[in-house]
């Protein structure tokens, strides 16, 4: 199996990565959006909050 992020061989204490730099890069890609899936759904499309939802307690 190859490294998905540089294609060298994987090391099995960062598998399915070859290296923790290889691993790290991965994670700043997910925290970042740089993955993402599409989506067909538009803002007006989400449900608003039923009623007790999101409120704030004083």
């Amino acid at each position: 199996m190859a490294c998905p992020m540089c294609n060298k061989p994987t090391v099995e204490k960062y598998r399915p990565f070859c290296s923790k730099r290889c691993a790290d890069l991965d994670l700043a890609k997910w925290l970042s959006g740089s993955y993402a899936f599409p989506s067909e759904r538009s803002d007006e499309d989400v449900d608003p909050p039923e009623d007790g939802e999101n409120k704030t307690i004083n």
